[in-house]
């Protein structure tokens, strides 16, 4: 009926009242009527999904593991290529040439099904057990120095034979720093311009992991894993004059392990001047052989399978040294995209990180950006010694190297990290993490 009167009242000839005013009136009670029908219309605000259920999330960072997949996968075909000509030396005469695929192939899988599980831990849980991890992790560094236990391989033992495969504890190490030195700044958090109370604890920690870790050796485990803890204290915001000292008493520390090592001094030397005939055929050798198949590369590279410097001239190759492997056979171009990949993911897991910490979630962030620099730091060290730029060390380059509890753990790690995401996604859609 208000809206037939409305009508009606229009086709009335005009009267002395201004054509303005009449028209004011007109909009204003259309307006009315609208405001009244759209009160009595089934309006929703969103799409309908049921009775007190949440809207879904959206998942997590598909853009991340498409970059973690493409890596994987790269990584398996050069491991292949790498490893497939080494049962013409003596010391693989036992193994096929599918050997070192196929058991890194299985190593992907069960990666996959562990980060498949990690995935669907809350990060509370890992709050809370993140002090007996460490501690888990600290049994393991014990147990691998015991004769009879832990396995050694030219002349460093790292590993614990598990039949199908060995467990190297420093791998499971790198990921309980950083969950412990997060865990550890949250508990700090009151006194973190304190010294003895904030830093001196986790510097004895780190001191205890170093020993540990020297006495394998395993040098480069605990540069990456001191980087990932006083990365952590860094951005947990420890004072800046307490974080400097620190680092200054690592590389002091750094400094003297090697001025009082000769095998250390040696290579320092040898990578300063690798060309040096007394070098060459010696401690530079790996690095030399590096070198030439990068520059044998070129723009586009030899070919896939084409490498000449894997012929048992470079040693390492499946591991250590893939990334020279790559270089050769794939060129400069590849090896450009392998360094772009990994500097996106460091950037884009310390982009996690960031997003969680400003969803006040400060063990999550924090343990995320230690995962960041874990990969970060690792990559870089690895990329630097097969370019050159780095004295050699033992580190295998993430995700992509042979190694069974390096990709384990990466993929372990990876999952805790979107884990985090999926909870910042929870949050920010007003859910609970």
């Amino acid at each position: 009926m208000k809206f037939a009167e409305a009508a009606a009242a229009e086709t009335q000839e005009p009267t002395s009242a201004s054509w303005g005013s009449r028209s004011r009136s007109w909009l204003g009670q259309w307006w009315r009527l609208g405001r009244e029908a759209a009160g009595r219309l089934p309006i929703r605000d969103g799409t309908p999904l049921g009775a007190g259920r949440a809207a879904p999330v959206a998942g997590f960072d598909m853009a991340l593991m498409w970059v973690v997949i493409c890596l994987l996968a790269l990584g398996l075909v050069m491991v292949y290529s790498a490893s497939v000509a080494l049962p013409d030396n003596p010391k693989f005469a036992k193994y096929t040439p599918t050997y070192f695929l196929f058991r890194q192939a299985i190593f992907i899988g069960l990666a996959f099904v562990a980060a498949l599980i990690t995935l669907q831990i809350p990060i509370s849980v890992w709050e809370r057990w993140a002090p007996w991890l460490f501690a888990g992790s600290l049994a393991l560094l014990i147990v691998v120095l015991v004769p009879f236990i832990g396995k050694g391989v030219n002349g460093a033992r790292r590993w614990i034979p598990l039949g199908f495969m060995n467990i190297q504890p420093s791998e499971l190490a790198k990921l309980a720093i950083a969950m412990y030195a997060a865990s550890y700044m949250v508990r700090k958090m009151d006194v973190k311009e304190n010294f003895f109370k904030a830093v001196w604890p986790m510097a004895v920690a780190l001191g205890v992991i170093g020993v540990l870790l020297l006495a394998e050796p395993d040098m480069g485990a605990f540069m990456v894993i001191a980087t990932i803890a006083l990365g952590i204290l860094f951005l947990g915001g420890v004072n800046g004059r307490m974080f400097f000292l620190s680092v200054a008493v690592l590389v002091g520390a750094f400094v003297l392990m090697i001025m009082f090592s000769e095998f250390r001094r040696e290579r320092i030397f040898a990578y300063l001047d690798p060309w040096n005939p007394a070098y060459a055929q010696g401690k530079a050798y790996q690095l030399t052989h590096s070198l030439i198949a990068f520059g044998r590369g070129e723009l586009f590279g030899q070919g896939l399978g084409s490498s000449i410097e894997k012929l048992h001239y470079l040693p390492e190759a499946h591991t250590d040294f893939l990334l020279a492997v790559i270089g050769e056979e794939l060129g400069f171009v590849a090896v450009l995209a392998v360094i772009v990949g990994f500097f996106w993911l460091t950037r884009r897991i310390f982009h996690i990180g960031r997003q969680a910490i400003a969803l006040d979630r400060v063990f999550a962030g924090l343990m995320t950006q230690g995962i960041g620099i874990w990969f970060g730091g690792q990559s870089f060290i690895n990329m630097g010694v097969n370019l050159g730029v780095l004295p050699t060390k033992g580190l295998t380059l993430p995700l992509m190297s042979y190694g069974g509890s390096g990709i384990l753990m990466n993929l372990v790690a990876l999952a805790i990290v979107l884990r985090v995401d999926q909870e910042n996604r929870q949050l920010m859609r007003g859910g609970r993490a």
